[in-house]
């Protein structure tokens, strides 16, 4: 196939995933307070939710990336003998960056590019980009690619679950009418991301932890008999993390080996910290 270049934007989180594929990452800009920073590359997660933990009235926003940045992305891979370029992007339901990656890629002269929007956040988007650069290097045709990736993207859930429903709220991802209610009777929804890439309400329930194991209980129905990899992505919540992997050693054994990934800063903005999730992917 013609040479590929291979692109990710920052939600993936893919700067916390072990690899060694040389993939471009779009950045999202992150502000806090008066501050701006490059997600990631100026503020890490570790560094992003101390800042949160030590300020408990900083409500961070974020700015995604400008329609010439990309193309400057763009125009630098075709200098470099790329043909074609896959950008995979966060859902197209969360955040503008899929529709301005089009339109950067309409006024892109020299090389093909095909947006994916991956319906999804966090790690699945990472593995998305990664399996794609690993195929394009085995000589894999983009078509084959692109079919692996609606593959991975149609066989995927994730739920998750948030400790503080302020930071949903305060980022319009949640009404304020909600967030009031919710807060009054210390209700902490069960969140996943549906088939159309959206972040959706399963359940309502009264405390984190409840919805924690909640989360886990719906994981454990999902996954029964089938072949699957799984994996932990959270906010700053190391006893999340811990929980998680104790009911599941003792209720699935098999799972000896889970990754846990922290929500970039991007992400982690609009989740709040705490935030945690539990998610799986099929196996082909």
């Amino acid at each position: 196939m013609n040479k590929l270049g291979v692109m990710v934007c920052t939600n993936s989180a893919i700067d916390y995933v072990t690899h060694d594929e040389p993939i471009d990452v779009i950045r999202s800009t992150v502000i806090v307070g008066d501050e701006e920073f490059i997600d990631y590359e100026e503020l890490t997660a570790n560094q992003f939710y101390d800042m949160l933990s030590d300020d408990k009235s900083l409500f961070p926003r974020t700015a995604m990336p400008s329609t010439g940045t990309m193309i400057k992305h763009y125009e630098h891979f075709r200098d470099q003998g790329c043909d074609e370029i896959l950008f995979v992007t966060i859902s197209s339901k969360m955040s503008g960056i899929y529709e301005n990656a089009l339109v950067a890629a309409n006024m892109t002269e020299g090389v093909h590019v095909t947006v994916f929007d991956s319906k999804t956040v966090g790690y699945i988007e990472a593995k998305m980009a990664i399996d794609a650069y690993r195929m394009a290097r085995q000589g894999k045709s983009l078509e084959a690619i692109l079919e692996h990736l609606r593959y991975l993207r149609d066989n995927n859930r994730i739920y998750f679950a948030v400790s503080d429903l302020s930071y949903l709220v305060k980022n319009g991802r949640l009404t304020n009418a909600a967030g009031f209610f919710a807060d009054v009777l210390k209700i902490k929804p069960l969140l996943k991301i549906d088939d159309e890439g959206k972040v959706v309400t399963v359940e309502k329930i009264r405390t984190f932890k409840k919805a924690l194991n909640r989360v886990i209980d719906i994981f454990l129905e999902e996954t029964k008999g089938k072949d699957y990899e799984a994996f932990i992505i959270h906010a700053n919540n190391p006893e999340g993390v811990a929980h998680v992997r104790k009911r599941l050693a003792e209720e699935r054994p098999e799972l000896k080996d889970i990754n846990d990934y922290p929500l970039t800063p991007a992400v982690g903005a609009h989740s709040g910290p705490k935030a945690m999730t539990v998610g799986y992917v099929l196996n082909p």
